[in-house]
C-alpha cells in the first residue's frame, strides 16, 4: 500500500547505478526532520531494500555543547558535520580528508588528495522536502561537504543566494552556519517582546546561553565533533530480576472447585 512517503522520480535517479560499476553502492545523504530532530543517514541501496552505513542525530549535539535550537539551520549543518567526520573515520579517511575545518561561506567541494584513496561521494537526498532557498536540509548538506564528503552541489540554494547576479553572500552562509542570523533575533526578541523571548528562548536561558554566546557554542561544537564523532552507545537498563513461576495446568477437580468457589462468590454478592 502506497502511503506517499516516498518520491519515486527522485529516488530511481538516486538509486540506479551505472552498468559498468559492478555493484559497487551509489550512497545518498539522506536528511529528514522531525519536530524534534534531525536525522541525517549514509544510505545504499540493494534489492533487497535500504542499507545505512553511518548516521548522526541532532539529539546527539547536546554532548557536543549545543544547549538548545536543535532544529535550526545551524544545528543542521552540526548534524551534517557530525555524519561526515563519523563516516569518513568508519571508512578509515577521517585523516585524509579532513574537510574545511574553519567554514568561512565560500562554496566550496572537496578534492581529491594526491596519492589517497578518492573522496567519499555521496548525492543528497531530501525526501518530500520543499528545495527553497535557504532550507534546512541544504545547511546538512554542507555541515557534511565541510565535514570531508564530496557532495556534488551548487549555491544556488543557500541563503543569501542573489537571483539576478548569481552570486552567493558568503557573510550571510557564514552567520547561519555559526547560528548568527538566531543571536541576532534573540536580541531582537529581547527588546521588543520580552515575554515571546522567555517563551521561545526558554532552553538558552534555562542554560545560561544569552545572544552574545550563540556563535561561541556553534564554533566549540564544531571543534568537539572533529575531535571525537564517534556514536555513544545508550546505556541499556537492566530489568529487574523476577522470580520464574511455572503455570501448572489444573485436574478436573480443581478446575470444578474453581468453578464452585466463584460460584459461591457471586451467589454470596447477590444475597
Amino acid at each position: 500500500m502506497l502511503e506517499g512517503k516516498t518520491d519515486y522520480y527522485a529516488r530511481k535517479r538516486l538509486v540506479v547505478q551505472a552498468k559498468n560499476k559492478y555493484n559497487s553502492p551509489k550512497y545518498r545523504l539522506v536528511v529528514r526532520f522531525t519536530n524534534k530532530d534531525i536525522v541525517c543517514q549514509i544510505i545504499y541501496a540493494k534489492l533487497q531494500g535500504d542499507f545505512v552505513l553511518s548516521a548522526a542525530y541532532a539529539h546527539e549535539l547536546p554532548r557536543y555543547g549545543v544547549k538548545g535550537g536543535l532544529t535550526n539551520w545551524a544545528s543542521a549543518y552540526a548534524t551534517g558535520l557530525l555524519l561526515a567526520r563519523r563516516t569518513l573515520a568508519k571508512l578509515g579517511l577521517a585523516d585524509k580528508y579532513e574537510g574545511f575545518a574553519e567554514p568561512d561561506g565560500t562554496v566550496q567541494l572537496i578534492e581529491a588528495a594526491e596519492d589517497a584513496p578518492r573522496p567519499f561521494k555521496a548525492f543528497l537526498d531530501v525526501g518530500l522536502a520543499r528545495t527553497s532557498t535557504g532550507a534546512r536540509v541544504f545547511g546538512a548538506m554542507k555541515g557534511a561537504s565541510d565535514g570531508g564528503i564530496f557532495v556534488p552541489h551548487n549555491g544556488n540554494r543557500f541563503p543569501g543566494f542573489d537571483l539576478e547576479t548569481k552570486t552567493n553572500d558568503d557573510e550571510l552562509l557564514r552567520n547561519y552556519i555559526y547560528g548568527v542570523h538566531v543571536a541576532e533575533y534573540m536580541e531582537y526578541l529581547e527588546e521588543e517582546d520580552e515575554e515571546r523571548y522567555k517563551k521561545q528562548f526558554a532552553t538558552f536561558i534555562k542554560a545560561g546561553i544569552t545572544s552574545d554566546k550563540v556563535e561561541d557554542m556553534y564554533t566549540e561544537a564544531h571543534e568537539a565533533i572533529r575531535a571525537n564523532p564517534a556514536a555513544q552507545l545508550a546505556e541499556k537498563k537492566g530489568k529487574p530480576a523476577k522470580p520464574y513461576r511455572r503455570l501448572i495446568a489444573l485436574n478436573n477437580k480443581q478446575k470444578a472447585a474453581k468453578i464452585a468457589d466463584a460460584k459461591a462468590i457471586f451467589e454470596a454478592s447477590r444475597a
